[in-house]
């Protein structure tokens, strides 16, 4: 069975602030829905009745948006994903997600504010898998 990714890793937390970016900062959401919510985690979130993952995850977004705005943040970009032109064959992404951060210390701050975590259970229960990948502005 494949390792599912859903939240970071304390290494890989240690090394994204280590990158010490200055700057904002992108980060590439690539997001698989399960078929079914799974609230098993949160029952307290769960509505009365089953939805699918990609429903719980527009709750996620709903509920989180005020609080991405209020850090600073934007969404850059969501749509559709999709198998890959050039990828793996049997790897596919279900939703791309764009979002843009001022800095490292911004959203470092929107992702611990209590607010802002009371509704991740919604991001729990939508996702089979995800990855997040900080991105930085390259001029040309």
């Amino acid at each position: 069975m494949q390792e599912k990714h859903l939240t970071p890793t304390q290494a890989a937390g240690r090394d994204f602030i280590m990158r010490q970016i200055s700057g904002s900062v992108v980060m590439l959401n690539l997001l698989r829905f399960r078929e079914i919510a799974d609230y098993s985690e949160t029952p307290e979130l769960a509505p009365t009745e089953p939805i699918s993952g990609q429903q719980a995850y527009q709750l996620y977004i709903q509920h989180t948006l005020p609080h991405l705005e209020k850090s600073g943040g934007e969404v850059v970009f969501m749509g559709n994903g999709g198998n890959f032109l050039i990828g793996p064959p049997n790897e596919r992404w279900d939703a791309v997600l764009l979002i843009r951060q001022k800095s490292v210390e911004s959203f470092m701050a929107f992702a611990q504010d209590e607010a802002y975590l009371k509704g991740m259970g919604h991001r729990t229960a939508a996702l089979e898998d995800s990855r997040l990948l900080p991105l930085v502005e390259e001029k040309i």
